[in-house]
């Protein structure tokens, strides 16, 4: 009798492959838009850099003159009792949240809102940047981004200005599996990936070691076109067949 392979049962969701969000110390965002922000300025001392195991970047933590407490993605040189700012008149430094209609090109951002007000959702990611390329009075504002890739933003979108901290970390060896395990752990992440076809038959339908040259399973099979994620295993599924006309 066969059982739901891992990928079905992740995907299925429940306590056991859940990320364990109940660790993280906050979800970093911007400061939601007040009339403050949209006619001046709002600003902030940094009480505290810390490390969250939700993210790879470091948060600090910030005070704002109103004693309202935000958490930010720290970015390169940000030190404790640091003032920040975040509106339309904030200055045009590291740390500092403006929107991209105020920033000039060539300069370095992060934490871009996608829609305004969104309080940020893209290159949040450590060592991160992007870069604003081009600006033309009542058109959209164009970005590359840490791929390369360029988009077009909103004018009235808000974004921090700097690169993230924490650079260099891909770059540090992990050194033995033990290492790996902890920093999977830490996000409820599948670590060690076992190979379908060292499983049994009832593990996975790739398992048993029969039906292959070196590992067993459905080679020449097809998931069904409205399979749920997980089952979508093996060849990928045509658009269609025969030939074009």
């Amino acid at each position: 009798m066969g059982k739901r392979i891992i990928q079905q049962a992740r995907g299925h969701g429940g306590p056991r492959y859940r990320s364990p969000g109940h660790r993280f110390v906050a979800k970093p965002k911007h400061r939601p838009l007040d009339e403050n922000e949209k006619k001046g300025v709002v600003n902030g001392i940094v009480e505290d850099i810390i490390k969250c195991p939700g993210h790879y970047a470091p948060l600090a933590r910030i005070k704002y003159e109103d004693n309202n407490i935000g958490y930010i993605i720290a970015p390169y040189g940000l030190e404790i009792k640091q003032q920040i700012s975040s509106g339309v008149l904030a200055a045009l430094k590291s740390g500092n949240t403006v929107p991209l209609k105020n920033i000039p090109e060539g300069t370095q951002i992060y934490n871009i809102e996608l829609k305004p007000g969104d309080l940020g959702k893209i290159v949040r990611s450590s060592g991160d940047t992007a870069r604003i390329i081009s600006k033309h009075k009542g058109k959209n504002i164009v970005v590359r981004l840490p791929s390369q890739k360029r988009r077009e933003f909103d004018p009235e979108c808000r974004a921090t200005i700097g690169i993230i901290a924490g650079a260099g970390r891909k770059e540090k060896p992990l050194f033995k599996a033990g290492n790996a395990y902890f920093k999977n752990k830490a996000r409820n992440k599948l670590y060690p990936r076992t190979a379908a076809g060292a499983m049994n038959a009832t593990d996975h339908p790739f398992g048993s070691g029969r039906g292959g040259p070196s590992y067993g399973g459905r080679a020449s099979s097809i998931a069904p076109k409205n399979a749920p994620p997980g089952r979508k295993v093996g060849m990928i599924r045509p658009r269609h067949t025969g030939r074009n006309k």
